[in-house]
């Protein structure tokens, strides 16, 4: 089987490189990819990466399977332009791929499926959202409507932050919502439209600083744990949110295909969404393809069932200097080859120097250990043995999940 991979970051390099373990799976290739992807992958660059330009490279390519890796191409609508030459991909359709692309249409979408979400309101436009603010206390939550790679959230701890925020943050309409409190958990499910398999729970890091401070990122850091979650908690997020969720998206006649990802925060009144993706998480998809034991492939596929690893998994990400804000490039990386982890590239670019930084989340270095203390102190000491100039990482990933050992 031919397998088409679209992305350039962590996840993708992390969903490659399973893939590439698949006995069912005969070549790899990735669009646009990167040196890390390499290893494993044929990358190709295209002039123009819209959805039908995609699909005519997947046509003549003659690729069995295409798997999505950003939301950019599913809010765009690559699923329909692939369906449309009747090739498979796994992904919702732009329609379905709403859930992530706009906030306000999720928000409207899960008041109206009964989902445990936080109390919100909807403004059109920044000056109404300024007067919305009075409705809510502080600290109090702003999304920007559309696709902000992760930073289009800001957590205002009092009014003058808020006020701040709305001019920072791009135009159009906003969601203003209640500050939930708990324990936030990344729950992603593989669905068809019917059925959802899910994946082990995750937990991110957003902030770029430890103990949750600074700006938000598009991920830090995250870890796999078996212990995240409770087998009852498991069976009550599938059956107040992910299976609502599908027959929603049925109802409204846009079935939902692909990563389901759901945001969540574990309060003191069960499990509530603070939002929806459309696709595999990034970081989480690093420590979950290390700890997956089975054939992704056949899971994509056939819809096998999926064993995992006793063992949990850690994924510290080192970012550029400036990052979330503009990061500095073409820093040389040292150490990946002696620091004894799997290390999924994300920010990388290959030239005549080296192997140098190209981006904001630069790599994703990954380890697992019989216990979350080891797989920490694993993850930890092969971070201290990779280099580059403006490095900067968290040094608390995974920290949280100590206490349920």
């Amino acid at each position: 089987m031919k397998i088409l991979v679209i992305g350039s970051g962590g996840r993708e390099h992390a969903l490659a490189w399973k893939l590439a373990q698949s006995p069912l799976c005969d070549k790899i290739l990735a669009v646009p990819g990167n040196p890390g992807i390499a290893q494993v992958a044929e990358c190709v660059s295209l002039p123009v990466s819209t959805p039908s330009a995609l699909a005519d490279f997947a046509r003549h390519a003659a690729v069995d399977l295409t798997i999505v890796g950003p939301e950019a191409p599913l809010v765009e609508g690559v699923v329909d332009a692939f369906r449309a030459h009747g090739l498979r991909i796994i992904g919702p359709t732009a329609a379905a791929a709403r859930l992530e692309g706009s906030k306000v249409f999720a928000k409207q979408f899960m008041a109206q499926a009964g989902i445990p979400t936080a109390r919100f309101r909807i403004a059109s436009n920044a000056n109404e959202a300024r007067r919305l603010l009075d409705e809510f206390g502080y600290p109090v939550v702003i999304k920007a409507d559309g696709l902000a790679g992760g930073k289009g959230v800001v957590v205002a701890e009092n009014r003058p932050q808020a006020m701040a925020a709305l001019d920072r943050l791009p135009p159009g309409a906003f969601v203003i919502e209640e500050y939930l409190t708990g324990e936030e958990v990344s729950f992603i499910a593989i669905c068809d439209g019917l059925t959802a398999i899910p994946l082990e729970p995750t937990q991110d890091h957003k902030a770029v600083y430890d103990d949750d401070r600074g700006p938000n990122t598009g991920g830090m850091g995250a870890y796999c744990d078996s212990r995240i979650l409770t087998s009852a908690e498991r069976s009550r997020i599938m059956d107040t949110i992910i299976h609502p969720t599908l027959e929603r998206m049925r109802q409204l006649g846009t079935p939902f295909t692909g990563f389901l990802y759901a945001g969540l925060m574990m309060t003191s009144d069960g499990p509530k969404v603070l939002e929806f993706n459309v696709r595999m998480g990034d970081p989480e998809a690093q420590p979950l393809m290390h700890r997956m034991a089975t054939d992704l492939v056949a899971t994509l596929v056939d819809g096998a069932s999926i064993e995992w690893r006793p063992e949990p998994s850690v994924c510290v990400v080192l970012a550029a200097a400036g990052y979330p804000g503009t990061p500095r490039t073409g820093d040389l990386i040292t150490g990946i080859d002696e620091c004894g982890a799997t290390v999924f590239h994300a920010g990388t670019r290959q030239t005549e120097r080296g192997l140098v930084t190209a981006g904001g989340r630069v790599l994703g270095v990954t380890s697992s250990g019989p216990d979350l203390p080891s797989a920490i102190r694993s993850t930890y000491d092969a971070v201290r043995k990779i280099h580059f100039d403006g490095m900067h990482y968290r040094a608390d990933i995974g920290r949280k999940g100590l206490k349920r050992w």
